[in-house]
């Protein structure tokens, strides 16, 4: 892998991850119509994910802490209870990491990948549009809305399918407040993305097919911290000023141009 595949790779990986344009979709809909092919390489998926970790983290600092504080106070306190809705968001998609990793993984492999992206888009893009339309209340995120977020966010494990779309606009159809959903939607991710890379390590789900070397890995590492920062800033005053609707037509689109490319 060279710095210029790094650095679009990483660009792509941090902007689509919390945008709600779906980061699997356009890294399928990038390799079909530019070429790139990277390296099923451990250390360099690692690396980007731990930008957008990072970025994540960074942007949701005083939040974190607060939790943390809250949580290590040993009561059942307003951060501990939020901690516990997260972990039951948690709860669809580790059911489904466990047994049915491999199933999943199948879907990637498909010779029709770009014709489902394109399909699932059209999903994603429906989802948006139903938030422009529903009608808004400010209710906090009760325990049953996090599992169903949850939900949402293991439906999401399809090609074409955004996490943060399917996420917050399944928090907003609940009536949740627009800046709480779009919060609780980035910090609920965290654990899973850590965790995947964690035991990817520990079983060697990515082998290294050749090695990367430091620049292409500083590269990439950069261009997904810096571009996810500005997407999660970005998309958080999105929530708040409604303007996901912008973002169902962007889906509409590019998912029509999967289909017949594909």
């Amino acid at each position: 892998m060279n710095w210029i595949e790094a650095l679009l790779l990483g660009l792509l990986q941090g902007l689509t991850e919390f945008l709600p344009v779906s980061s699997s979709g356009h890294l399928e809909i990038g390799k079909a119509l530019l070429g790139i092919h990277a390296e099923n390489n451990l250390v360099f998926t690692v690396v980007v994910h731990g930008a957008t970790v990072l970025s994540t983290i960074i942007v949701f600092r005083k939040d974190i802490l607060e939790l943390l504080k809250g949580l290590f106070s040993f009561q059942w306190n307003e951060s501990t209870q939020y901690i516990a809705k997260i972990a039951v968001s948690m709860i669809p998609i580790g059911i489904v990491g466990v047994f049915f990793k491999d199933q999943v993984e199948e879907i990637f492999n498909t010779d029709k990948i770009l014709l489902m992206v394109g399909f699932m888009l059209l999903v994603t893009a429906a989802f948006l549009a139903f938030t422009y339309y529903a009608k808004q209340k400010e209710k906090e995120i009760s325990f049953k809305d996090a599992f169903i977020i949850g939900i949402a966010q293991t439906v999401a494990v399809l090609p074409g399918i955004s996490r943060s779309g399917a996420t917050i606009a399944t928090g907003l159809l609940l009536k949740n407040k627009k800046a709480e959903v779009a919060k609780f939607s980035f910090l609920m991710v965290l654990v899973p993305i850590i965790g995947e890379n964690i035991l990817s390590v520990f079983k060697g789900t990515y082998t290294s097919q050749g090695s990367v070397e430091l620049m292409p890995l500083l590269v990439g590492f950069i261009a997904a911290f810096l571009s996810g920062l500005l997407a999660c800033s970005w998309m958080i005053k999105l929530v708040k000023r409604g303007k996901l609707i912008y973002f169902a037509i962007y889906c509409l689109i590019i998912g029509l141009i999967a289909i017949f490319a594909a």
